[in-house]
């Protein structure tokens, strides 16, 4: 099956371990840090955002590049306090169009969600060069 996702960088599994650590303490728990982080789990990353990134550079050669085929998208946005996917799409009959995308052979972690299906591909595109659509022809789904 292919999923939605790259690899994570070492400093976004820190930040998770780190996380995870003062949650644990806050209940009173010890913690093993480096065990801790030994075991994070690697939910990957969707958006490579920064490819001057030295974790990425390893990916944006040719062999890497793919289309990522699609009829919409959403990104998330804080609606009255609550994380909520915003739609977009070209028009109402929505296309099918393509994503510039990165691609590599990698098994993360994913957590199931509720109500929703899982990811078809295991595609991800550098969102800083996502096209923002107009207001004018995105939808809310909440």
């Amino acid at each position: 099956m292919a999923r939605w996702g790259m690899p994570s960088s070492q400093r976004a599994l820190m930040d998770a371990t780190k996380k995870r650590a003062r949650k644990l303490e806050a209940k009173g728990k010890p913690v093993d840090f480096k065990e801790l982080l030994r075991i994070e789990p690697d939910g990957g990353t969707t958006n490579i955002r920064n490819v001057n990134s030295a974790h990425w550079k390893r990916w944006l050669g040719p062999e890497h590049r793919c289309l990522v085929p699609f009829t919409s998208f959403s990104e998330y946005d804080t609606i009255d306090g609550r994380k909520v996917p915003v739609w977009f799409a070209p028009d109402e009959s929505r296309p099918l169009l393509a994503f510039a995308g990165l691609w590599t052979n990698w098994t993360g972690v994913r957590k199931a969600r509720r109500a929703r299906s899982p990811p078809t591909s295991s595609r991800s595109s550098p969102a800083s060069r996502m096209p923002k659509w107009p207001a004018s022809i995105r939808k809310r789904c909440r």
